[in-house]
């Protein structure tokens, strides 16, 4: 078996068999273009164009990436996850492909010896699933059988070596998945797991100076190494490659990569390397680069990249790059108005159907000084002027947008989801107190007209009620 690393996620696993494309995020752009690449690939999509099959994690962008699988065969059939909503794959559909969906803990052959075996991160089991995220937040049915989880993971094995692709499951709540993959499997020869954090935290909160955010991203940093630990110690592998969520922001975004919970991968290298038993050799691999699980033999060794040629690439390259929606027309106060009232009852549908409810105000800037003013309790929403955040006691959390990527998001998730923005550090989030209300957000995501025909009406006082 012969691993090749690509990018962020993506690996390519030759089996002698079976070639299988993992996660193919291969071009800059993905979250609305704020992530990038760095070193700058030297394959394209079409590279691939001879695997035999392409396995997608899960629906985030940086795993399933439109714009690389666009430019692929779509003979090419894509495995994913029986997942109990349909949304991944009829996006992959969507693009032409056939999408192969694969029971929970199914070992499925793929051809000569080679068989995979994809599971659901929270192991279909929505009972823990609930002791962490409250399954009936995602589904009024979560007490049957059923996968409720965006992530899964799967299992490569030819016989000989077995392959275990962890990606992006969350540690514990995939910890039932993986010690069924143990038992069954018994010695695991390779593991890629998720390393650093994919996500806006700390970069993007607007109200943390320089030193606290250095301090959070060491901090998560700390903790994202932590939990891949236990990744190691439950599946002692010979090999264990950590991957995942690396990237660079791109265009006017490129100022927070400082702040980023994304190590230099030598210094995660000298991480692990420490707190790992000798038995289990880690394996840091450059774009393009491979190993051979049977012999251990690599193709090149590991040179990590040289920060002052990183950042010179960021700030010649990427910094200049400019994001989709920043050619769309500004927004007008009527036009985002005409749009609240659809979008705030789309969201309180889902706010009362998961039974979720606080103090805290959302507050959204719109343009020309005019700020939304969303209730999390279902009293209605309003607009200000002259914000001033002393007038909320019981809370308050402010998103700030550019007013293009808000009309998209306002749009529905045709057009932009509040997640995918969010996760590509493209909304300052600031809030007080300085907790992270996860239902908040989650009831957000909703906050949109769902692609429905809104024209703006004759303006009006922006400052009125309009709930």
């Amino acid at each position: 078996m012969r691993v090749t690393y690509l990018e962020s996620a993506a690996v390519l696993v030759e089996t002698g068999d079976v070639d299988v494309l993992c996660d193919p995020w291969l071009v800059d752009g993905a979250y609305y273009g704020s992530w990038a690449h760095y070193p700058e690939p030297d394959f394209e999509p079409e590279d691939f164009d001879h695997v035999d099959y392409i396995y997608v994690s899960h629906v985030h962008p940086d795993h399933f990436h439109p714009e690389s699988l666009e430019r692929m065969d779509t003979d090419i059939p894509v495995l994913i996850h029986d997942y109990r909503w349909d949304y991944l794959k009829e996006a992959v559909e969507d693009l032409g492909f056939e999408a192969v969906e694969l029971p929970h803990d199914e070992r499925t052959h793929l051809g000569g010896d080679t068989h995979i075996n994809v599971l659901a991160a929270d192991g279909c089991d929505p009972e823990r699933c609930g002791n962490f995220f409250g399954c009936t937040w995602y589904d009024t049915e979560a007490d049957q059988t059923g996968s409720t989880q965006v992530d899964s993971m799967a299992v490569i094995d030819d016989g000989e070596e077995t392959l275990v692709n962890t990606n992006d499951c969350p540690y514990p709540i995939a910890e039932p998945s993986c010690e069924k993959i143990k038992a069954d499997y018994g010695d695991v020869d390779m593991l890629c797991h998720q390393y650093s954090a994919a996500q806006f935290y700390p970069q993007a909160v607007t109200n943390y100076d320089h030193e606290e955010k250095i301090a959070e991203r060491d901090r998560v940093i700390q903790e994202k190494h932590e939990l891949a630990l236990n990744f190691i110690d439950l599946f002692e592998p010979t090999y264990y490659m950590p991957f995942a969520g690396e990237y660079v922001l791109a265009g006017d975004l490129t100022h927070l990569n400082e702040y980023t919970a994304n190590p230099p991968r030598k210094d995660a290298k000298a991480f692990f390397e420490v707190n790992t038993a000798d038995d289990h050799e880690c394996v840091f691999l450059n774009s393009g680069e491979y190993i051979d699980v049977t012999t251990g033999e690599r193709s090149a060794p590991f040179e990590p990249v040289d920060p002052e040629e990183k950042q010179r690439y960021i700030e010649e390259e990427l910094a200049p790059r400019e994001f989709d929606y920043e050619a769309d027309p500004m927004p007008t106060v009527d036009e985002f108005r005409a749009y609240v009232p659809l979008a705030y009852e789309n969201m309180e549908g889902k706010r009362a159907r998961i039974g979720y409810e606080t103090d805290t105000t959302v507050l959204i800037p719109l343009v020309d000084g005019v700020c939304l003013e969303l209730s999390m309790d279902g009293s209605g929403f309003d607009y200000t002027r002259d914000l001033d955040t002393d007038d909320y006691d019981d809370g308050w959390v402010k998103m700030d947008v550019d007013p293009r990527l808000l009309m998209r998001l306002f749009e529905g998730p045709h057009s932009a989801y509040w997640a995918d923005a969010k996760i590509g550090s493209h909304i300052g989030i600031s809030k007080d107190p300085d907790i992270y209300e996860r239902g908040l957000y989650n009831t957000l995501g909703e906050f949109h007209a769902d692609g429905a025909d809104v024209q703006a009406t004759a303006s009006h006082d922006a400052t009125a009620e309009s709930d």
